[in-house]
């Protein structure tokens, strides 16, 4: 067995949970309003630093920008 595939909740085969978000480019200068989700398990991917999320918690929605450090993590996982 090997142990750093022990500590994935998800097999290694079927890769990272990755739920397609409606990824909005700014341009410089121009504001952006945050992307409104509810998929608190949808894995924060490399090309999402930088963009603002609002996260559900199942009451409301906490802002969430996104960095170099959350990279891997699950989105519920930065929204109390």
């Amino acid at each position: 067995m090997h142990s750093t595939r022990v500590l994935f909740a998800r097999s290694v085969w079927k890769g990272p949970h990755i739920v397609p978000l409606p990824i909005i480019r700014p341009k410089p200068g121009e504001t952006v309003k945050p992307i409104k989700t509810k998929a608190r398990s949808a894995t924060i991917l490399p090309n999402f630093i930088g963009l603002k999320f609002q996260v559900h918690n199942g009451k409301i929605y906490h802002d969430v920008t996104i960095t170099e450090d959350m990279v891997g993590h699950k989105l519920g996982e930065f929204s109390p």
